[in-house]
């Protein structure tokens, strides 16, 4: 498994005869999840140029904006990891350099190959924090098993955020077309106007999933990516409390190509549901991209540490988890990609093995 350039990035690619994951040296990405039968990346892959984070100058790559999320969108690609931020930095902090969802989506990472695993490490200076992940596949499988392990370098106890930005994009992903599933529950639009009134959903509102209020009136069913021209929305959604693994399933019925993630409730109780659909008219986005974030983790909303520590929980579940002093903390999730002939209401991952339940 040699380095290979990935959009002109350095990366590395695992595979078997299903499928080949490729992730990338600086940011940690997971930029494709690739079936080999299709020949289908569902990831969302960006129409701007991609470049190494470490490469990117505000002075000399205006291209991406100028605010505290364009070295990060300078690089963004597929599912990168926010840790300990999910959200944008303080005043303070940007001031300081800091960027948007932390310097886990833009530091670079040590990796190491084996016959089938990559194993990804870095050391976050400014969080203190040290990560691994593994991602290991089986002959014959369509999943990528990961594993991820944070360490708290510090003495000192702290809340983090801690979620996987898992991105969709076109062409797998099509406005009217794509479905999706999901165990949720009780779920909230975020209270603040981020698409610049381009968006449907009623700000603030909270509501039962997948049934979103709208602005103006009705409802918007959330399963189904929306047909409108343009639209932006993030919604907090409650995993079902009852289940031990959640889970999201995203499907494009032309293709017939299904992918999802299978998580433990218990680690990342929460998705967020991100879309941007032609709504942002300004640089890198320039009105051109079409996506839809499905963004699992321990917080429900973006937003700065502060805010995160002060909205504390939301319909009683806690909105952070702790990374205690100096003491390595452990999860493990799963991806996949495959083609199936209709969308399944759940799955179950165990013993290796994924278990698709239909209506």
């Amino acid at each position: 498994m040699p380095e290979v350039l990935y959009r002109n990035r350095r990366a590395f690619t695992l595979a078997n005869d299903r499928i080949a994951v490729t992730v990338t040296v600086e940011g940690g990405h997971i930029a494709s999840l690739l079936d080999k039968k299709s020949g289908a990346n569902p990831l969302w892959s960006p129409k701007w140029k991609s470049i190494e984070p470490s490469q990117y100058s505000q002075q000399k790559h205006p291209e991406y904006g100028s605010g505290p999320e364009s070295k990060l969108l300078a690089g963004i690609l597929g599912h990168n990891l926010c840790l300990d931020l999910f959200g944008g930095p303080s005043e303070e902090e940007a001031a300081a350099g800091m960027t948007v969802h932390g310097e886990s989506s833009v530091a670079p990472y040590a990796i190491t190959e084996q016959p089938d695993a990559l194993i990804q490490r870095s050391v976050f200076p400014q969080a203190n924090l040290r990560f691994e992940r593994e991602l290991r596949v089986t002959q014959g499988s369509p999943i990528v098993r990961i594993r991820e392990t944070v360490e708290n370098l510090s003495g000192w106890d702290r809340p983090s955020a801690w979620t996987q930005h898992v991105t969709l994009g076109a062409p797998f992903l099509e406005n009217g077309v794509t479905q999706f599933r999901s165990p949720g529950t009780r779920s909230k639009v975020l209270e603040v106007d981020f698409a610049g009134g381009k968006g449907l959903q009623k700000i603030g509102a909270e509501f039962d999933w997948p049934y979103c209020p709208r602005k103006d009136r009705g409802r918007i069913d959330l399963q189904v990516y929306p047909k409108d021209p343009v639209s932006a929305g993030y919604t907090a959604v409650l995993m079902d409390p009852h289940r031990e693994q959640a889970f999201f399933l995203a499907w494009n019925p032309k293709s017939k190509v299904l992918t999802g993630y299978v998580w433990p409730r218990r680690d990342f109780p929460w998705l967020g549901r991100w879309e941007e659909n032609h709504s942002r008219d300004f640089a890198p986005w320039n009105g051109g991209e079409v996506t839809c974030g499905m963004e699992f983790g321990a917080s429900p909303m973006p937003e700065t540490r502060r805010a995160m520590v002060e909205r504390a929980s939301l319909f009683g579940v806690p909105g952070y988890r702790w990374l205690p002093a100096r003491t390595p903390v452990t999860v493990e999730y799963c991806a996949f990609v495959l083609q199936r002939d209709r969308i399944p209401e759940a799955v179950e991952w165990s013993g290796g093995e994924l278990r698709f339940t239909d209506a």
